[in-house]
């Protein structure tokens, strides 16, 4: 007996096209390019957050659950706090979107109350305004993307009250304030920084891999090398996080990362960023007074040689350029020898523990200045988000 054909609406095409995993939309590469600009060292954090934001963006995530939850380790400076400022300002233009909770003010149980507010009937129930409400967590939420940032700073020093009430946000992404009002937290990326296991990772010294990296000469060994470190560094932050956190919590977070303490090169590539953002400010703090500095070869090397500290990180950099750079420009705007319109190269003699400043060229133009502070920085800043408090 002979089978009925079928008809050509009904047949398939085998195609057999390899498909690749591994690439990223172009919402999610352009949260990347943001993050690498802003981030230096932290390839690895990067790339989780991109990957946790891709999967939101496709509506692949675990429904009834936060978008992502992450826990940073690493010594200080590395860019814990700063990559999540970075992820906020590159996808809503506004590095202050970030709801951070500094858990060193709830290291005590009945500080709680600061977070989800007083129950009714307690004393100043009424007078007291929860952290963590619905408004406060959507205040931040645009047209085009209803996301929240909520940031857990230095969580190893919260009280056991904090850490239970982050296994019902993590587990169930719903916090329940002291009125029995309910928070979702669907829509919101948290990330929980610490310092836990940081001594034993500033430097690498234990391992010898800082002498054994200036010897090599073959990449390919260095990257052996740099790997086997991030396997030693990743293990002595979760050795430090086992001690410190309970099982139920640490098997609820998405992601736990340690981050690499900073070398030289990635200082004189962070160098590369502060001198931009201290550009960027100069032009948004007036317009009538905008001028452009350009720091040379030699003055970069002194900074980096006075702003690199293995125990502090970047956060010594920061402080170097506030104190060689930013303070002496600002004595000589107050003095009224550096004007809107001027070009000033900064210069540090031969061994010198200083920077000179020369004025190149003044009465410039803002498409001149433009052209000497380069294209990544903005004359104009972008409008922030504007948020208007429900009544």
């Amino acid at each position: 007996m002979l089978e009925p054909q079928k008809s050509k609406s009904n047949s398939m095409v085998r195609l057999n096209i390899l498909l690749d995993p591994t690439k990223t939309g172009s919402t999610s590469q352009f949260l990347e390019t943001g993050l690498k600009k802003l981030v230096i060292g932290q390839d690895d954090a990067i790339s989780q957050i991109v990957n946790i934001y891709q999967m939101f963006q496709t509506g692949m995530c675990a429904p009834g659950r936060p978008v992502g939850s992450f826990l940073f380790l690493g010594p200080t400076g590395t860019g814990k706090t700063r990559i999540v400022e970075a992820t906020a300002e590159t996808l809503v233009k506004n590095p202050r979107a970030v709801i951070k909770i500094d858990c060193a003010e709830f290291q005590h149980s009945h500080e709680i109350a600061k977070l989800v507010g007083s129950p009714p009937g307690y004393l100043g129930h009424r007078e007291t305004h929860p952290l963590l409400s619905q408004e406060v967590l959507n205040q931040f939420h645009t047209d085009t993307l209803k996301i929240s940032f909520v940031l857990f700073d230095e969580i190893e020093k919260a009280s056991d009250s904090l850490w239970n009430l982050l296994l019902g946000i993590l587990d169930k992404a719903t916090l329940t304030l002291g009125d029995n009002r309910k928070v979702d937290f669907s829509r919101a990326l948290i990330f929980m920084t610490s310092n836990l296991g940081a001594e034993r990772m500033v430097g690498g010294k234990e391992f010898g891999f800082q002498y054994f990296e200036q010897q090599l000469v073959d990449l390919k060994a260095k990257q052996l090398l740099s790997d086997s470190r991030a396997k030693q560094l990743q293990d002595i932050g979760m050795d430090a996080a086992r001690r410190k956190f309970k099982p139920e919590f640490l098997n609820r977070l998405d992601k736990i990362i340690t981050f690499r303490p900073l070398d030289e090169v990635a200082i004189g590539r962070i160098l590369e960023v502060e001198l931009n953002l201290i550009q960027q400010r100069i032009f948004n703090s007036s317009s009538s007074r905008a001028f452009v500095f350009t720091p040379s070869d030699a003055a970069k090397k002194m900074l980096i040689a006075q702003g690199f500290d293995t125990n502090y990180g970047a956060r010594h950099l920061k402080r170097c350029l506030e104190r060689k750079l930013v303070q002496p420009l600002s004595n000589l705007i107050a003095t009224d020898q550096v004007k809107g319109g001027d070009w000033i190269k900064v210069d540090c003699e031969n061994g010198a523990d200083y920077l000179t400043f020369v004025k190149e060229a003044e009465g410039l133009s803002t498409f001149q200045l433009s052209n000497l502070s380069g294209p990544d920085i903005a004359m104009t800043p972008p409008p922030l988000p504007q948020f208007t408090a429900k009544k």
